[in-house]
């Protein structure tokens, strides 16, 4: 497999914005589903524990990083079944993403928007977020776990020379 990958850089008022599109052939519904209840995230990104609530912190496991570590994750904004954004912090950083979701004749695309104060790290950054976009259209479509080595490194020079462009 050799992934293409999507993402782009976007300016915004304060950072950049990187952002990386799909479109699933499944109701807003069944994606938004995927994206919140812990026992559908757990099969592309990791499940997920507590009171989820806007301004509460629930704990993420983080299932397909190496050594799968829990993170406390921070809920932002919900607003079903169109918007969803968080935040966490760790060693590497302060993490600010939004999903937002629009259904179009039986379609749903979904954005991943990764807020960045400045455009450094991209190519570690972006090959992760292709990975995880296609952990998820593989458990909605059932299809087959990609591999993380299709994307990393192979994404790497791709993403790092969105912020040089």
């Amino acid at each position: 497999m050799n992934p293409t990958p999507t993402g782009r850089l976007t300016p915004a008022a304060d950072g950049h914005d990187l952002v990386l599109t799909r479109t699933f052939r499944a109701p807003i519904g069944d994606v938004w589903a995927s994206v919140t209840e812990p026992e559908r995230t757990a099969r592309w990104f990791g499940p997920w524990e507590g009171d989820a609530a806007v301004g509460r912190t629930v704990k993420v496991r983080l299932a397909f990083e190496e050594s799968a570590p829990w993170c406390d994750v921070r809920i932002d904004a919900c607003e079903p079944p169109r918007r969803l954004a968080v935040s966490m912090s760790d060693e590497a950083g302060d993490w600010r993403i939004e999903l937002r979701l629009t259904a179009s004749g039986g379609t749903t695309e979904l954005q991943l928007i990764h807020h960045l104060k400045a455009p450094t790290g991209l190519g570690e950054i972006g090959p992760g977020w292709e990975y995880y976009l296609d952990l998820l259209r593989g458990s909605l479509d059932g299809t087959s776990r990609p591999d993380f080595d299709d994307y990393y490194p192979a994404q790497r020079d791709y993403f790092a020379s969105l912020a040089v462009g």
